[in-house]
């Protein structure tokens, strides 16, 4: 199976070229400062607001998720929370099938009682802290009534999402044949859930940009769960990079840990500093001896997010207010004034390398052609703060890599008007017309006049 070293520091220019404009551009012909022998079938490092890449490795191809799988399960819950579809304080009721899932110890869980009720919140923390896989399923069965109709949710939402390269069988990410025979209808019992690393990043990316609160709770790093009880259960958080646990790393949050002999040890992880979120994907983490373990998927997590610190930075190349040389007005047709002043409204900000220089960039002014007439004028009356196109910021040199085209638009800043324009009333409106009516007719005479000469 492919293996890839992850590296610490680039030194070499057409390596960060590749880098910066391509999303998968790596390749072992690189120099490194220091490799280590944290090895992976795939990864992928992006930056989590832009969804530009940074790093990727056999980033496409479809490998088992195990638990990561949940995050999708977090996601359709989440929504359907916000869609007011489902509530914290819902209770679900125990089923056979979640009460005997929940019993297997050799599988996260929490106990389950049967035909007894739980708050979806404690099952949603359950969830995401301690990756309790029959929880899991009954928020699945909450939010869609069976597991089979999720699955068929969860499918939908990926493909809704562009993630590309995935098969989703059940709501947890454990093997089916590891269900005892409860795995979804629809699936096989040999079926395992699987994306690509890149796929896999993009939900993650979505998950963060739509519902960020999950954060809250995936940086909990240990909560009881019924304290108090004779099911008092000790979560601790698998995602051992948190803060107080054994592999801490300074601004690790979340976000998904999985673990199956199918999958492998993976990882999807997220970590801030200085206002920069990086999202990390590794797929079947060894070490040199070919041996899966936590070591191994969290070290490559580690070196991931070194790089991407150490080598990258958020950075302002187009302030607000701007305007492009030679186009800071636009013409107005029938209004009180002949023009009117456009600017862009937020700054762009895109991450860079450290000694990238911001002025490779150059802005183009995109209007909306649908707001213009046959001659290119805005017709009144315009209200200040219209919007009437975007400023993109070009690269030169090369394609500048995201996740897919569509976040591209992280490159882009609205333009509007800075003033409004009020419609010239219908005297105004004639004499200009008459105006112009003999400011044509001269203009024939005249060229008549001077082709006798």
């Amino acid at each position: 199976m492919f293996k890839t070293k992850v590296l610490r520091k680039v030194t070499t220019g057409a390596l960060a070229f590749g880098l910066f404009f391509g999303s998968s551009a790596f390749t072992h012909e690189a120099k490194a400062n220091v490799i280590q022998n944290w090895e992976v079938d795939a990864s992928i490092l992006i930056e989590a607001d832009t969804g530009k890449v940074l790093f990727a490795e056999n980033a496409d191809t479809q490998l088992g998720i195990a638990s990561m799988t949940k995050m999708m399960t977090e996601y359709l819950l989440l929504e359907a929370i916000a869609n007011g579809e489902v509530s914290w304080e819902d209770q679900y009721t125990v089923t056979d099938k979640t009460y005997e899932i929940s019993q297997d110890t050799s599988l996260s869980n929490v106990p389950l009682r049967n035909g007894e009720q739980y708050s979806i919140q404690e099952l949603y923390e359950a969830m995401v802290i301690y990756s309790a896989n029959a929880a899991t399923i009954a928020l699945a069965e909450t939010v869609a009534g069976s597991e089979d109709e999720f699955v068929k949710m969860m499918n939908d939402k990926a493909a809704e999402l562009g993630l590309e390269d995935y098969n989703f069988v059940n709501s947890s990410g454990l093997n089916n044949s590891d269900m005892m025979g409860y795995h979804p209808e629809s699936t096989g019992v040999d079926e395992e859930n699987v994306m690509s690393a890149r796929g896999t990043a993009k939900l993650a990316y979505h998950l963060l940009n739509d519902f960020p609160e999950v954060l809250e709770t995936s940086s909990i790093p240990n909560k009881v769960f019924r304290e108090g009880t004779e099911d008092a259960t000790n979560m601790d958080n698998w995602n051992f990079m948190l803060p107080s646990l054994v592999f801490e790393y300074e601004g690790a949050d979340g976000i998904k840990t999985g673990t199956t002999d199918f999958a492998g040890y993976t990882f999807t992880g997220t970590a801030e500093r200085d206002g920069m979120r990086l999202i990390s994907v590794v797929m079947n983490a060894t070490d040199e001896n070919g041996v899966g373990s936590y070591s191994a998927r969290f070290g490559a997590t580690a070196e991931l997010f070194d790089y991407g610190f150490d080598n990258f930075s958020m950075q302002e190349i187009l302030p607000a207010n701007y305007t492009v040389e030679g186009e800071e007005t636009l013409a107005v047709d029938k209004g009180t004034e002949d023009s009117v002043a456009i600017e862009s409204t937020e700054p762009v900000q895109v991450i860079l390398e450290n000694d990238q220089d911001p002025a490779e960039f150059t802005p183009e002014l995109i209007l909306d052609e649908s707001l213009l007439n046959e001659d290119g004028e805005l017709t009144a009356p315009i209200e200040e703060g219209a919007q009437v196109g975007t400023i993109s910021m070009a690269a030169a040199g090369g394609e500048y890599g995201f996740l897919d085209d569509s976040m591209a638009s992280s490159l882009e800043a609205e333009v509007v008007t800075t003033e409004s324009v009020e419609k010239a009333n219908w005297f105004v409106l004639s004499m200009r017309a008459v105006g112009g009516f003999f400011g044509g007719l001269w203009d024939t005479i005249a060229t008549t006049v001077k082709g006798w000469f």
